[in-house]
């Protein structure tokens, strides 16, 4: 394979390039499901129908805020657009939630009053079909979500994950129908699914919610930036860093922190290693904007030392109302 042809097989692994496929692979396993309904008059096939209208919503918001989140910095938004991203998710994750709902009432309503089910063979074939699709792309957006850090493409990738164990239940449920003459499997594999994929859509409510309120860096990328910066300050005899923090914002990583330095150092030899962390880091964690904050070795910032001072008040409080 050549270079160009590897430049543009990265070019469409792109979170709106995915998308934009997501998109076109929804509006086809709605015709096809829905198709596949019609024929057979199954519960579960028309309850994964549904669930494919629920994913060309996700996919067409997704879309649009992974095209907001790319937008520049500007004045009213300094920082970037990135979590912009954590908004898809958590609509995805919203509209996941309804979906299981709607299938888990017509569930219920079927499995009091089972219906006979009709060209199962045609129903099946068209399930199975639009599962490939969901499966494949899935399998792509995943990879591509983990490469480009996007949240967005990840809630999708899941959304399209529950709409394949969705068309496996309903599949399972017609074949045990069929073979048993428990009319009232059909629905109660369907109930089942209704669970499965209401688990899943909390899941991305709740991670769209951790983002939006700066959660941390995961385990791994805290350890590394721990383990560089310790290594800089024993090779670096009077430096030492505190005041470490971190966030995620969609595909950007941030992290704050101060670095002491002896008094008697010139402001140039400070600025130099300053530069050399924020390329080690940088090349530890791709995407990641440090922002290194110097002071002279034994010197707080004016905030540190208000906390310090709120910190110090709230134990005295503390103390005092046990001894009385």
């Amino acid at each position: 394979m050549s270079k160009s042809d590897v430049s543009t097989y990265s070019q469409w692994l792109q979170p709106h390039n995915l998308l934009r496929l997501s998109v076109v692979v929804a509006l086809l396993t709605i015709v096809l499901k829905t198709l596949a309904w019609w024929l057979t008059g199954s519960v579960g096939l028309l309850s994964d129908a549904l669930e494919s209208f629920v994913n060309l919503a996700g996919a067409m918001f997704a879309l649009t805020m992974v095209t907001v989140a790319k937008r520049p910095a500007d004045t009213e938004h300094p920082y970037g657009h990135y979590k912009a991203e954590y908004f898809s998710a958590g609509f995805e994750g919203v509209l996941v939630i309804g979906a299981s709902l709607a299938i888990a009432w017509a569930a219920l309503s079927r499995l009091w009053n089972p219906q006979p089910l009709e060209q199962l063979s045609w129903g099946l074939m068209l399930s199975l079909l639009s599962t490939v699709f969901n499966g494949l792309l899935a399998w792509v957006m995943l990879g591509s979500s983990r490469k480009y850090r996007s949240m967005a493409l990840e809630g999708d990738a899941r959304h399209l994950l529950t709409d394949v164990w969705t068309s496996v239940g309903v599949v399972v449920g017609l074949l045990a129908a069929a073979l048993t003459g428990w009319l009232w499997m059909d629905a109660l594999v369907a109930l089942a699914v209704a669970v499965h994929i209401c688990v899943q859509g909390v899941q991305l409510v709740w991670q769209s919610s951790q983002g939006l309120m700066d959660q941390a860096l995961d385990a791994p990328q805290r350890l590394k930036i721990d383990t560089l910066l310790d290594g800089y300050a024993k090779r670096n005899e009077g430096v030492n860093f505190d005041n470490i923090s971190s966030r995620q914002a969609g595909e950007r990583s941030f992290v704050d922190f101060h670095m002491h330095v002896p008094g008697q150092w010139s402001v140039q030899r400070a600025a130099q290693l300053r530069s050399e962390i924020e390329a080690a880091l940088l090349q530890a964690i791709p995407g990641l904007y440090a922002r290194i904050e110097l002071l002279p070795m034994g010197m707080n910032t004016v905030s540190e030392v208000a906390d310090g001072e709120q910190g110090g008040e709230a134990q005295g409080a503390a103390k005092e109302g046990l001894s009385t």
